[in-house]
């Protein structure tokens, strides 16, 4: 006797809609701020308290590490529930980020307004991007009793 494996139920065209277009959302705001540091560090070299040919190489890297970040995005975007392991990845990442920037600012000594700022956008910036993926995991949550992640 075979027993019958429980798949879930297909995502209504609503619901996948509006996953997508929530991670889809911080994927552009992560391209937003990756290009930009990629192609003209020089502008974003102040905002980190760093200059000259250094300063352009960590912007430009910072750049690159956002580009790197991005990549699980992409089948996340295709198809929420059937790559919903690449949408648990970039929710752990987003995690990440947010607490490691939200302890860079506690104790980032006072004198410090560029970087203040620089990471209090991050911050916030993280947060949104948090909100807006955990809707897309809620989402694409399988509504069948199968267990999936």
């Amino acid at each position: 006797m075979t027993e019958k494996i429980s798949q879930p139920k297909r995502m209504s065209s609503v619901k996948l809609g509006s996953a997508r277009a929530a991670i889809a959302l911080v994927l552009a705001s992560n391209l937003s701020a990756a290009v930009p540091m990629v192609l003209w560090p020089d502008r974003y070299t102040g905002g980190f308290e760093v200059a000259g040919t250094p300063g352009l190489v960590l912007v430009r890297s910072i750049g690159l590490l956002f580009l790197m970040w991005v990549v699980p995005y992409v089948p996340a975007i295709l198809h929420p529930q059937r790559y919903r392991i690449c949408l648990m990845v970039i929710l752990a990442q987003q995690c990440i980020g947010l607490l490691g920037e939200s302890l860079m600012a506690v104790v980032l000594p006072a004198g410090h307004p560029a970087l203040w700022a620089t990471g209090t956008r991050y911050i916030i910036f993280d947060t949104a991007g948090l909100f807006l993926l955990g809707a897309a995991w809620y989402l694409s949550r399988p509504s069948s009793g199968a267990t999936h992640f």
